[in-house]
């Protein structure tokens, strides 16, 4: 078994061409991966991604279906958006293998989420507030595009890679950073309980809720830290109503 990370889940976003979901499926299985979530696609199951798959079938017949996003990441720990664009946006933007660096050093034992957008326009900048950091593979200036499946390849490669040097070493200990649907949980009332008090700009709230995001995403809050922040939140909530 490779160590020391945990098997990431390849969550692929809205694909419009069932045969990039098959080879997706095939980049996986080729480096030791099986844990794939669909969320909204297209066309699936399909004869197409079954074919393009070559091999890799019962990696497409385990995929889990979601109707979002958040319901795909939800038992994550650590999400990662990979995309092609210079959002200059708030959220690390890391290279493939300075990616693996630090989720060697820092998140051996954490179940991590490689997010994929649409072959044609990538991730919502919504979506990508969803994530801790964000993924873009260098290529060519000049012609960046990249396959969706070529694209899923060069992760799975570089987090295959990652590992070699660890193979056969003893298990790191999981820290217990609380899962995505936890962490989505607490902001959705954060964000509740500062318009109550009116902190929030009524008319542009998002900037300022994408900094708190990110404030929080540094200190890795555990389930426990988060049950007493809504805690607070809840009481805060009581005091005013």
């Amino acid at each position: 078994m490779i160590k020391p990370l945990m098997q990431p889940k390849i969550v692929l976003v809205e694909t419009s061409h069932p045969g990039n979901i098959g080879a997706s499926a095939r980049a996986l299985k080729t480096m030791g991966l099986s844990s794939l979530a669909l969320v909204r696609p297209q066309s699936f199951p399909d004869p197409v991604a079954f074919a393009r798959a070559s091999g890799a079938a019962e990696v497409l017949e385990n995929a889990q279906r979601c109707d979002d996003l958040a319901q795909a990441v939800a038992d994550c720990q650590r999400v990662v958006g990979v995309t092609a664009r210079d959002r200059r946006l708030s959220a690390p933007v890391l290279s493939p293998k300075q990616l693996m660096q630090e989720l060697n050093a820092h998140y051996a034992g954490v179940q991590t989420a490689f997010v994929f957008g649409r072959e044609r326009n990538g991730l919502t900048n919504e979506e990508i507030d969803k994530c801790h950091s964000v993924c873009t593979i260098p290529a060519n200036p000049d012609y960046a595009s990249l396959n969706l499946a070529a694209a899923v390849q060069i992760i799975c490669y570089e987090w295959y890679l990652a590992q070699l040097p660890f193979a056969g070493a003893s298990e790191q200990k999981s820290p217990a950073i609380a899962p995505a649907g936890e962490i989505e949980g607490f902001y959705q009332q954060l964000w509740q309980v500062l318009e109550a008090i009116d902190f929030l700009d009524s008319a542009n709230p998002i900037p300022l809720m994408r900094k708190v995001r990110r404030l929080y995403d540094r200190t890795e809050l555990t389930s426990a830290e988060i049950n007493i922040l809504r805690g607070i939140l809840t009481s805060i909530t009581k005091s005013i109503d």
